[in-house]
């Protein structure tokens, strides 16, 4: 598809998607039907809207091929259906920035793939944990609290941090950390080399696996069973480790494992590049 048919599919679906957000009704009904088609007399109970207001309402959505009667219950076409998913995913798209709109706005999110920043929505439960003057280390502490119940850890680290370091080992030869896969680009993994003791237990650990990327990224995630996590770079190129993000459910953890993926593909390019 062209940049002229894409943007050309954009405004289309903009001016369909403004058409429905423009009226509370049209909107509430789409969601009404999202799940299960409904008869009048249940989206009255659910909407508490007279049912004149209802089937005007009904009515537009008909003309426009997005609800469709079948029998005596209303329910969405596939294009309202489609459009009506897309409505869901705006809606907590929004919730999940709002929510947390001090830790997104604050930060350079340059390094997060647009199709994954599109299922920022996935993150909607998750908790913005801040530092504070009178306690710089609370986000710290609190990642550190984390990894030390956690048996297997997947990372982008994209700084040179002797505390994370120092911390991680100590996990390892407790043996409470069992397996522990980084991706770093090449100037922290020549950093760590260049240290005997990070060398030995990190990059020598049979629990370890390294995975070197060229560029580097504005992204510190951190994933397990349990747990996801991320902090980020200030848009001035600085590591902010006053602010995490953390989440344990199940949609948080699906985001997080599509970043990891991502950068995962991001080393197999770099193997194809020097293949080339």
């Amino acid at each position: 598809m062209t940049n002229l048919e894409t943007k050309q599919e954009l405004t289309r679906e903009y001016r369909d998607i403004k058409y429905i957000l423009t009226s509370n009704m049209r909107a509430k009904l789409l969601l009404a039907l999202y799940e299960i088609p409904k008869n009048l007399d249940e989206l009255r109970k659910e909407l508490t809207k007279p049912s004149a207001t209802i089937l005007h309402g009904l009515k537009e959505l008909e003309t426009i091929n997005l609800v469709k009667k079948a029998q005596k219950c209303y329910e969405l076409t596939s294009n309202g259906y489609l459009l009506t998913t897309n409505m869901v995913k705006l809606i907590e798209n929004w919730y999940a920035l709002s929510k947390n709109e001090i830790f997104w706005d604050n930060h350079d999110l340059s390094d997060i793939p647009e199709e994954i920043i599109k299922n920022i929505y996935l993150l909607k439960d998750a908790k913005y944990i801040n530092s504070t003057t009178s306690d710089l280390s609370i986000a710290f502490n609190k990642y550190i609290n984390l990894i030390s119940n956690s048996t297997e850890l997947q990372m982008i680290l994209p700084i040179y941090s002797e505390n994370h370091f120092k911390h991680i080992i100590t996990l390892l030869n407790e043996d409470k950390l069992k397996k522990l896969e980084i991706i770093i680009n090449e100037e922290i993994y020549k950093s760590i080399e260049n240290n005997e003791i990070f060398k030995k237990e990190l990059l020598n650990n049979k629990k370890v696996n390294v995975i070197i990327i060229s560029k580097p990224v504005t992204i510190f995630l951190t994933q397990s069973k349990e747990f996801m996590s991320l902090t980020l770079f200030f848009k001035d190129g600085h590591y902010d480790d006053s602010q995490i993000l953390i989440a344990n459910d199940k949609n948080a953890k699906k985001w997080a494992l599509s970043l990891w993926k991502f950068y995962l593909g991001e080393k197999n390019n770099d193997n194809r590049s020097q293949d080339s």
